[in-house]
């Protein structure tokens, strides 16, 4: 794991341009993330820019080749817990000690292009089938679950970076995960009824009945 003695000084020039190939392809799912934080397009471009500005600031602490996209998120989300905290009067700070030392290429499997791939495809899919309904159904979940929701379901994150990039253990996440998708899952029912789905058991009982009958 690397340390600030280990930090490489890079050139402004060198900087610049890492910092432009490598976290601002992270843009538009960064964004995302935090309009589903905060609800509101300004305040999510507002935590954005900030996400931003912090990273490149402590850019020399991201060791290549590791996941940017975590990375962001997790400088985002602390931004974010740090802005509530300010606005409820509850003053708190980020450790970007904690940051220098996020990924580890020893804990974490660098994913193969193909992987990367796929997963996109997963992500751009999720985002493609949320309709008005489970967006709202989303966005009125607790920030907690919505958080566990958007990274594994929508951005397609593993249980291992899901607990670094909000500091809770993997069991919480699991448990955090299923009751999520529990409360989602019923803020949908009547939703899906509506559109036809989960009927297919009644359908069954009836044809059942009409042969029994017959």
């Amino acid at each position: 794991m690397s340390d600030t003695s280990e930090r490489v000084k890079l050139s402004k020039e060198e900087k610049d341009r890492r910092f432009q190939a490598e976290l601002m392809p992270v843009l538009d799912p960064l964004y995302n993330f935090a309009y589903r934080l905060t609800l509101d397009e300004d305040d999510a471009n507002d935590l954005v820019q900030e996400t931003y500005l912090k990273a490149y600031r402590f850019f020399e602490y991201f060791e290549p080749g590791t996941n940017a996209k975590a990375w962001l998120f997790r400088i985002l989300k602390n931004s974010f817990i740090n802005d509530f905290r300010k606005k409820s009067k509850q003053p708190a700070k980020v450790d970007y000690s904690e940051i220098e030392g996020y990924y580890n290429p020893d804990d974490v499997e660098s994913e193969g292009e193909v992987g990367a791939s796929s997963s996109d495809m997963r992500q751009q899919s999720a985002r493609d089938l949320i309709g008005d309904e489970v967006a709202s159904a989303l966005n009125s979940l607790p920030v907690d679950f919505r958080t566990v929701i958007i990274l594994c379901d929508l951005e397609g994150f593993t249980y291992e970076e899901m607990a670094k990039v909000l500091d809770i253990p993997i069991g919480t996440v699991r448990s955090r995960l299923h009751r999520a998708r529990n409360f989602l899952k019923d803020k949908l029912e009547r939703y899906a009824q509506s559109m036809g789905y989960g009927n297919d058991e009644n359908s069954a009982d009836a044809e059942l009945t009409d042969d029994e009958n017959n």
